[in-house]
């Protein structure tokens, strides 16, 4: 599979303990392709294990969460925190709370987390959680019962110094209250725990919108530096209709942009016109209604239950903003075949493997994930800072820094995928500068 020997066997290895984790292992295999680069030039690498200590987690924690519903009956859920690896600051990363969450799901979104985390410029390690409980069927009432029975099992191993959770898919503002209100509760202490807070007892402003946003002052870098261009007049698709989708279209829609088509996970709407963001918005924020609703307006919207084929709509970018593993190689057929010149990830891996191999041979610029969607965790990075202090920053400072993050995530990716020989080559240069910080902290800390 690789060139370097080395790299094989820690493929191999990996792959032996862990084989029936698909999404781990992608995860493991995208940034090994990077690692090519790297490991003939330091010898370091391989004298140090820093591979092999940095593939397996630090620690993880499984248990089972139970508790009574609305109808007085007991239920049993999965629960886990991954963390991951803490060279260079306490673990920082989100819970997701959906029926498809398992090990291999939290595994790749806790080892993408320690490079996307890294690229940010602040102190903070890798980790991620959550569990298999699906909130979107539930009542408040059960939804706080989960959040306090979870919490009461994971108090034990989070800290502002030592574990930081924060949003992710199914887990938002409502759960990060209910969590954080019960773990108060269980220490008696008012401490930054958790980011993605609401405004009245610490949390951030722009934190809500902090992907989305972020992921188009990405977007805009990359039109600047490769096509000295910028988003006006160009045409977007953005999967999803959460808050990273919904933010990202209406930036882009501020910048200049016209969305042409969006999705949920019961199908897509698409208008070569754009869209109308406001309605959207309007149905994304009702509880259980689906975007094929906005045809009720627009009749003449063109609409489809089969998601996967968002991406055969026309576009000059794609932003795929729902989940991993959204575009696959006909997916990404489709979109080359459509004239799309760019694709800049705002979840975490939407792209299979073989699709973003297909747009680097097609001439796509691709940005990953680990670098064009970390706006969020940028922001929690500036709300630690801000509980730290007992400080509460305008919308406009936050998102200033936000936009000078996104700018120097970019060149620091750019100027690193230049230096091996790639200048178009994000996913490398995201990679290797992540694992150069990381890797630096590990051989300065010792064998731990």
């Amino acid at each position: 599979m690789y060139k370097s020997a080395y790299l094989n066997r820690i493929y191999d290895w990996i792959q032996s303990m862990n084989g029936c984790e698909k999404e781990f292992l992608n995860a493991i295999e995208e940034f090994l392709d990077s690692m090519e680069y790297l490991v003939e030039k330091d010898p370091n690498i391989e004298k140090n294990q820093i591979l092999e200590r940095l593939v397996i987690p630090e620690r993880v924690f499984q248990f089972r969460v139970s508790w009574v519903d609305d109808n007085g009956k007991i239920q049993v859920n999965n629960a886990y925190r991954i963390q991951f690896n803490s060279a260079i600051g306490p673990y920082k990363g989100g819970m997701r709370f959906d029926k498809s969450v398992n090990l291999s799901i939290l595994k790749f979104l806790a080892f993408e987390q320690i490079f996307k985390n890294s690229l940010t410029g602040l102190p903070m390690g890798g980790g991620k959680g959550g569990s298999d409980f699906d909130p979107r069927d539930k009542s408040d009432n059960e939804i706080m019962k989960f959040c306090q029975a979870y919490m009461a099992e994971l108090y034990h191993f989070i800290g502002p110094d030592m574990d930081v959770p924060a949003g992710d898919l199914g887990f938002g503002a409502r759960e990060v209250g209910y969590m954080f209100g019960y773990y108060k509760k269980l220490t008696k202490e008012h401490k930054g725990v958790f980011t993605g807070k609401g405004l009245a007892f610490g949390g951030s402003l722009v934190r809500t919108e902090a992907t989305g946003y972020g992921l188009c002052y990405f977007v805009m870098e990359m039109l600047k530096k490769y096509k000295n261009d910028s988003l006006k007049g160009k045409k977007v698709i953005v999967s999803g209709k959460g808050n990273v989708a919904m933010y990202a279209a209406l930036k882009a829609r501020e910048l200049g942009a016209t969305v042409v088509a969006m999705s949920d996970r019961s199908g897509y709407i698409a208008c070569d016109d754009g869209l109308d963001l406001d309605l959207i918005k309007e149905i994304a924020n009702a509880k259980r209604r689906s975007i094929l609703e906005y045809s009720d307006k627009y009749p003449s919207v063109i609409k489809g239950s089969n998601v996967h084929d968002i991406w055969g709509v026309k576009c000059d970018i794609a932003m795929p903003c729902a989940t991993q593993n959204e575009i696959n190689i006909d997916d990404a057929k489709k979109l080359v075949k459509n004239g799309c010149f760019m694709v800049a990830e705002g979840a975490n891996m939407p792209t299979e493997l073989e699709a973003v191999r297909y747009f680097m041979e097609n001439g796509v610029i691709f940005s990953p994930g680990k670098a064009s969607n970390a706006g969020g965790v940028s922001v929690s990075g500036l709300e630690m800072s801000q509980n730290a202090e007992h400080l509460s920053w305008s919308f406009k400072q936050v998102d200033e820094m936000l936009k000078e993050i996104m700018k120097n995530i970019f060149d620091v990716c750019y100027n690193t995928a230049k230096e091996f020989g790639d200048e178009t080559n994000l996913s490398l240069g995201a990679n290797i500068a992540g694992f150069k910080k990381v890797y630096a902290a590990m051989l300065a800390e010792g064998v731990i």
